[in-house]
This record gives structure tokens, sequence and C-alpha cells, in this order.
């Protein structure tokens, strides 16, 4: 079809017309940036059918608030449930009215950033599942970039810490949070531990613990064994002070280790 003009007239007009799921929606491809339509439906459509997620997705698409990407997840076997979802530019402006913020054209990624960004969002599907039934509440869960944060650096230049995701729990009376790093073993030390530093001197300067009375616990979750025990590695030659900020813990165990309260 061809383009649409989506002035501040329209734009108005289509935020009237959305309905609560639509905007569920929206707001989930902003929060996490790429998301299958699999795990769309976990999110949103556990009641519904299969051709009614079809049906909504399409009609967002077509109004030109969502971007269904070029590439898919797991073949054709996968059908339209491994079709990948971004927030469309006519999203973007939607969420965004009012704000200067700037938009971006979604651009098919490339495999290893899918495969990386779909880690993230599934963590945040899993934990979405568990609040489902009563023991946990998502207070907040922000992958890249809403979740990078920046502070001086050296020399009075600004710099970035860049956790994969900032996630903030509510477990009975308590409040908990985290910064998330998805380890998929594809870097090597010296990644690993630029990574390390930028946590230590954001830690350093206080901001954090400034603005929300705590600094998060860092969870990196890893592939396997192997990884695991690299991880720990060089962790242990980081300065003794910062060790209780890192946990490591393997992918299919970090919502046991997010929810269960770790002290």
């Amino acid at each position: 079809m061809g383009r649409l003009y989506l002035n501040s007239t329209r734009l108005d007009r289509l935020a009237r017309e959305l309905s609560p799921q639509e905007l569920a929606i929206l707001t989930t491809l902003r929060q996490l940036r790429l998301v299958s339509a699999a795990q769309l439906e976990r999110l949103h459509f556990q009641s519904d059918t299969g051709r009614n997620r079809r049906r909504v997705l399409q009609s967002l698409s077509e109004r030109g608030l969502v971007c269904r990407l070029d590439r898919a997840i797991g073949g054709r076997r996968a059908g339209s449930a491994g079709y990948l979802y971004a927030l469309g530019v006519g999203g973007q402006r939607l969420l965004g009215h009012g704000q200067a913020l700037r938009i971006r054209r979604p651009v098919t990624p490339g495999a290893p950033f899918v495969a990386h960004t779909l880690a993230v969002t599934e963590l945040a599907v899993r934990l979405s599942e568990i609040a489902r039934r009563g023991s946990v509440e998502v207070l907040n869960f922000e992958a890249e970039p809403r979740c990078w944060r920046r502070h001086p650096g050296p020399g009075g230049g600004i710099v970035t810490c860049k956790p994969d995701a900032f996630i903030r729990l509510g477990i009975g009376a308590f409040e908990d949070s985290w910064f998330l790093e998805v380890d998929r073993a594809t870097e090597g030390p010296a990644t690993i531990n630029r990574q390390l530093d930028a946590y230590r001197r954001y830690w350093a300067s206080g901001i954090e613990q400034s603005r929300r009375g705590v600094f998060p616990r860092i969870l990196w979750t890893v592939p396997d064994e192997r990884r695991h025990q690299a991880l720990v590695d060089i962790l242990a030659r980081q300065p003794a002070e910062t060790w209780q900020l890192h946990l490591v813990t393997l992918y299919d165990n970090a919502i046991p280790m997010l929810t269960e309260g770790q002290s």
C-alpha cells in the first residue's frame, strides 16, 4: 500500500481509535525493540486465536504503527508465528507525540542481533508469565537503548554504561532492581572486561544510588557451564569491592534467580 502521511491530526485520531490491546502491543515494541509474533501472542493474545493475532498485527501494520521485518525465525514451518515485529515510524511518532524524539525507520538486522535481542525479549515474556500468577510484579523492564545510563566520565566527558536491560520487580514487600547481561559466548575477555569497567565506573559515580537508593545487581546469563566458568574467572580478577554487584547463571535459570529474592 502507499505511504501514510501521519500529521498531528491523524496521530490524534489513531490514538483515540487504538484498543487497549493494540496500545499494549505498541508499548511492548517500544520497550523491547524486537519481538516475534509467537512472543507477542504469549504477551497479549493468551485467550485469542492465532487468526485474531494475525488480524490485529496486520491492522497495526497497515496503519503504519508496526513494521513486520523481512527476517523470520524458525523457517517456513514456523509460519506467521516466526515473523518479527518492530515499532513502525507511525508507532514511534504516536507514542512520542509532543516529544522531541529521533524517529528511526526499522531495518532488518543481522542474525546475531536478532538472536541476542530476542533472548532479552524472551526473558521479559517469561517474567510477564510469572507475574500473571501473582507472586511477582514486573514494575519495569527496559531494553536497550532505554536502559542505558549516561554519567560524567574521566576528564568531565559523558560516558554511557550499556546494559542489555534494566529490570525492577516487586516481590512481596520488597523491590529488586537488576541490570541484565545476556551473554551468548560471542564476546572475548577484552570486551567483557570493558563492560565490567563501565559498570564499575557507573557504580562509583553514585548516580544510580542517589536516584533510586540502591545500585542494581548485575545478572549475567550464559549459555552453558563452560561459559559460566569463563565469566566467573573474569569476574574474579575485578576489584574485590565490586564482586558483590555481579551474579552469573545459566540462561534458563535466569527467571528463578530474578524472582526468588536473591540477597
